[in-house]
């Protein structure tokens, strides 16, 4: 078996070095087209239906939901004129939309547009994978368990241009939720149907770009300025093209040549320009895992899965494997995820590391998952995306269980990561390397991954102590409800429901000749905030 090699060769990391080699001189027309990359092909454009971080690229870049995000990550007003404030003691929200709100084909963005948007997702036969993220809304789980019509849903449109959602009850992160509502054209979706959103013809956007080229399944693609933009006087770059280019090398190589202006880099090429002004590094609101399949006998077992953990070295898996900024993860929330309401400090840094490294540990838990099994051999397998990142990561996974735990071989397997994803949900798999991102700052959407029913709870992995802290947490407010998740957080970590292994940071190269290109902690930068310098 081949370890994974931390260095490169000199001529490899000068080959790349790619300081100021991200422009193309002479081309700076206010026609010229933003040429970027994806490391991966979407799955779909259908909002209902996204359940992958580049379909949600997509989508981020091409819809706009009732609020949106300014520069910084800021919730501001999007289709709806303003931020509102809830009313019926946090529970009903109305929202007056912009009657400028256009969707491509010049049709008026409806409040009908979202009321479709948000029955059709919540509907089980849509068999919307993140249905939960509208459990909020009233009538969520009679819907859902099929004991109520869709029709029934908390939302409503009281005239055309004004939407009411009722709650359950109050939820303190809603504004994140209303930022990813996005309303879907009524008259697209009843043309289309299931199909909607399987191609840019069958897609209607009513965001600052309309998605052209795509055929849902091809790896280049452009997004074209919707001239009928409620705000496309402050869009300036006309035209962006996607270039799918999953192999970084040849990223870098295209970057240097000017032939993209923005691409997503780790590892030696993070290293080899550590001091380029074109390399920007951003944390995110995402988390990388390691998940055990509680439902295959192989891998049911708490002491496989705190072997696992135990004989991980996060440090040395973010220093000198990824070697892009990332961070070890600390216990089940990222850094920056939530904030104590009473101190303002933040939770993963107050509840410290939960996840230490402790090789001796490891073997004695490993040699208790074999006595367990009455297996003296095993072999597992481990699922990742076919990116370069998680082809490191799994290589030096696999390196250290062999090394450590006796009598084991850990095969990989590497596949896109529309494929990964499916198999996510089916549960084909033993070992498997995923993540989650939150679009919303609070630790509730990490812990939920581990609930049970969770229709994103992969591992299949329930406890009765971690249900109830999670049904606790749901019926509090302020700092009782944050010491609850905190203590559910510790348990979750106690017994290892799922395995965190580090918080991801983005690396990217962006072109001088580019300005408003900014990530933050939850979002990746928005192209209609781009411009030509």
């Amino acid at each position: 078996m081949k370890h994974l090699a931390y260095t490169a060769p000199l001529a490899l990391l000068l080959l790349f070095t790619l300081s100021g080699c991200g422009s193309a001189a002479g081309n700076t027309t206010k026609n010229r087209t933003l040429n970027v990359t994806l490391p991966s092909e979407p799955a779909t454009a259908d909002p209902n239906k996204s359940t992958d971080t580049n379909s949600g690229s997509v989508i981020s870049q091409t819809m706009e939901g009732l609020y949106t995000y300014d520069q910084s990550g800021k919730v501001v007003a999007g289709v709806a004129t303003k931020v509102v404030k809830p009313t019926n003691n946090g529970k009903t929200y109305t929202f007056n939309l912009r009657k400028t709100a256009k969707w491509a084909n010049g049709q008026a963005v409806t409040a009908q547009d979202f009321v479709t948007s948000l029955r059709r997702w919540v509907d089980p036969k849509t068999k919307a994978q993140y249905a939960n993220k509208l459990s909020a809304i009233k009538g969520y789980a009679a819907i859902q368990n099929g004991k109520a019509d869709p029709s029934t849903f908390g939302v409503k449109a009281l005239s055309k241009t004004k939407l009411q959602i009722t709650l359950s009850q109050a939820v303190p992160y809603f504004d994140d939720l209303v930022s990813n509502y996005y309303p879907l054209n009524t008259a697209a979706v009843k043309k289309y149907g299931q199909k909607y959103g399987t191609n840019a013809a069958k897609t209607m956007s009513n965001g600052a770009y309309k998605l052209v080229g795509w055929t849902g399944s091809n790896s280049t693609w452009t997004y074209v300025k919707n001239t009928h933009y409620w705000d496309a006087k402050n869009v300036k770059i006309k035209k962006v093209k996607v270039n799918v280019t999953k192999d970084e090398s040849t990223a870098a190589t295209l970057f240097k040549s000017g032939k993209i202006q923005e691409t997503t880099v780790s590892g030696q090429y993070v290293r080899a320009n550590a001091n380029n002004k074109e390399l920007h590094k951003t944390l995110q609101g995402r988390l990388q895992y390691l998940y055990v399949n509680s439902k295959k006998t192989a891998t049911n077992s708490e002491n496989l899965r705190q072997a696992v953990s135990y004989v991980t070295n996060r440090s040395t898996l973010t220093n000198k494997v990824l070697v892009d900024g990332s961070k070890p993860a600390l216990n089940a929330v990222p850094r920056g995820d939530q904030a104590n309401p009473k101190t303002g400090e933040d939770m993963a840094t107050q509840l410290g590391n939960l996840l230490p490294t402790d090789v001796a540990k490891a073997k004695t838990y490993w040699a208790k998952y074999l006595k367990e099994t009455g297996k003296t051999k095993v072999t597992l397998n481990l699922l990742t995306d076919d990116t370069d990142d998680d082809k490191h990561v799994g290589t030096y996974l696999q390196s250290v269980m062999e090394k450590n735990f006796k009598g084991l071989k850990v095969t990989t397997t590497s596949i896109p990561h529309a494929q990964h994803v499916a198999r996510d949900f089916a549960g084909t798999f033993e070992l498997n390397l995923t993540g989650w991102s939150t679009n919303l700052l609070d630790a509730s959407d990490f812990l939920n991954l581990a609930a049970k029913d969770n229709t994103v709870n992969f591992t299949g992995w329930n406890d009765p102590a971690f249900n109830a802290l999670l049904a606790k947490a749901a019926t509090q407010t302020g700092l009782p409800r944050y010491n609850t998740l905190m203590d559910a957080n510790q348990r979750l970590m106690a017994v290892k429901g799922y395995i965190p292994l580090y918080q991801p940071s983005q690396a990217k190269l962006v072109s001088k000749d580019v300005g408003g290109l900014k990530d933050t902690l939850l979002h990746g930068a928005q192209y209609k905030y781009a411009y030509w310098k």
